[in-house]
Order: C-alpha cells, then structure tokens, then sequence
C-alpha cells in the first residue's frame, strides 16, 4: 500500500497536469473573446502551469522518482 506521502503526490500532479491543459483548452476555446489584459494573465498562467507540469513530468519520469525510491529504500533497510 502507498504512503499518503506518495498518494499526496499523485494527486497533486494529476491536478497540474489537468489543470495545464484544463487552461490551455480555455484558452484555444475562448482566445477570440479575451482582450488585453485578460490574455496577458491566460498566457502568464500558462507559462507557470507550463512550467511547473515540465517539473512533475520530470520528478515522475526523471532521475529524481529513482532517487527518493533509493533514500526509502536504504531508511527501511536501516531501521
């Protein structure tokens, strides 16, 4: 069974990831309506969820998952 840690984490990065694309689709969907400064906070949102997905991408299928399933492991074995 998964630790409410690693359950905790799922969830908040299937929350960004939905929420990028929840954005981005608002935004392909709505672009002719928006004006001035409502584009600028859209296209400002979408930069951080951009880049914040670019992160739970890269923790999720980078080195970084490897390495905290290494730290556990090795704080199991020492315990």
């Amino acid at each position: 069974m998964k630790s409410w840690k690693e359950i905790y984490q799922y969830a908040l990065g299937g929350i960004i990831v939905l929420a990028f694309f929840g954005v981005l689709v608002f935004m392909i969907t709505n672009a002719a309506e928006l004006k001035g400064n409502d584009n600028q906070v859209l296209y400002s949102m979408v930069g951080v969820l951009g880049s914040v997905t670019v992160m739970v991408a890269s923790y999720f299928f980078g080195s970084s998952k490897g390495s905290a399933e290494k730290n556990d492991i090795i704080s199991k074995n020492n315990k």
